[in-house]
């Protein structure tokens, strides 16, 4: 029969809990700051292994480092991983009523360690804590949605810690309990084993929770423009290209907008290239504003912007044009700039995204020749 010492399991714990909270830490330091809560992962991490390590000292430290400091560490530490994940999806925490719960269950710890000693009562407070901890992290998770792999492993590591949780205090009324956390009786080695691993499992969750998000924020840089966060130029030619397919396979008609701003530069010389910037994210909010979901708005380059409207038709597609160059025309505070905007659709299923462009483009050049502010069909 295999022999688990549960002395060895809670100091295992801790240095595994130590590794991956420097781990958690380093990633966080390489990650955009974009992506939050990895700080309080790192702490949470940072927690946990030094309860263990404390823990792990039962016997040879005084009860108030190796009993009390850890029944307030390991809760403590799940409530930042908590508080962690809470950010991480852009909710406020509200850290008051947990604080609260811990402090007051830590006291009545104080007085069932050195008033009237009972292993049993340090159990049922602890386990009860964190029961409802992981009913609420299972919660958080679930709103969020079982929506990729990480969430999935989160979701399903915060489950078995409940399970195992509940069979401990369930059993602590009927079978044994021992005296201490060194108990070597089978449902407390399975509690504490299963708390080493799963804390390791639980801490590559975070990384993957992570790594996803990351994944995320990259792909759609790569995609928008930076400063107006308009799509690119190039991923705009991929939506065009797909969009052209399928709108001649379906026989419907799709209009590029072209719009290039009037007079931009004189708006960078007077005043400055950040008042000019701020033109730009201007425009491209009130286009948006005027846009339909399914159509693109993309920047090409400089002041140059082109506009995506599937199943539209020309006449369709001169009017949306008609009132994005009012829009623009219209007075208002600050510098601004009109529009002058070349619109085309396709004409025949010869049509490529290149001949599309260019007739757009060439019909916006012609609304510039006859005195900008203006739009110009094919």
């Amino acid at each position: 029969m295999i022999h688990i010492d549960p002395r060895t399991v809670i100091l295992l714990a801790g240095v595994m809990s130590g590794f991956m909270a420097i781990i958690v830490f380093a990633l966080k330091r390489s990650y955009p700051p974009t992506i939050k809560g990895m700080g309080d992962w790192a702490m949470s991490l940072l927690m946990v292994s030094v309860g263990s390590i404390l823990a792990f000292g039962f016997g040879t430290l005084p009860d108030g480092v190796s009993v009390i400091l850890p029944r307030l560490l390991l809760p403590l530490g799940l409530f930042w991983a908590y508080v962690g994940t809470q950010r991480f999806f852009g909710i406020q925490p509200r850290f008051w009523p947990w604080v609260v719960l811990i402090t007051a269950v830590l006291l009545v710890q104080i007085w069932f360690t050195h008033i009237e000693p009972s292993y049993h009562a340090r159990l049922v407070l602890s386990a009860s804590v964190a029961v409802g901890l992981f009913l609420a992290f299972v919660n958080l998770i679930r709103k969020q949605g079982l929506t990729s792999f990480a969430r999935v492993l989160i979701a399903g590591v915060m489950v078995c810690m409940l399970a195992i949780l509940v069979m401990r205090l369930v059993t602590s009324f009927f079978l044994p309990v021992g005296a201490s956390i060194l108990d070597t009786s089978p449902q407390h080695l399975v509690y504490v084993t299963s708390f080493s691993f799963l804390i390791v499992l639980l801490s590559v969750g975070f990384v993957l929770l992570a790594a996803e998000r990351l994944h995320t924020e990259v792909a759609y840089l790569a995609s928008h423009d930076s400063l107006t966060n308009a799509l690119t130029r190039r991923h705009m030619n991929d939506v065009c290209a797909r969009e052209l397919v399928r709108s001649q396979r379906n026989g419907q008609s799709m209009a590029l907008l072209v719009m290039d701003l009037d007079h931009f530069k004189a708006v960078n010389d007077t005043y400055g290239h950040q008042r000019g910037d701020q033109v730009l994210v201007d425009f491209v909010n009130k286009v948006n504003g005027l846009l339909r979901r399914p159509d693109q708005l993309a920047r090409f380059g400089g002041e140059e912007f082109v506009a995506l409207l599937p199943e539209t038709s020309l006449p369709e597609a001169l009017c949306v044009a008609e009132r994005i160059r009012e829009a623009c025309a219209l007075d208002g505070p600050g510098p601004r700039c009109t529009v002058s905007v070349g619109v085309t659709t396709n004409l025949t299923a010869n049509d490529s995204v290149d001949s599309l462009m260019a007739r757009a483009d060439a019909a916006m050049y012609r609304a510039k020749v006859l005195g900008r502010n203006r739009v110009e069909g094919p």
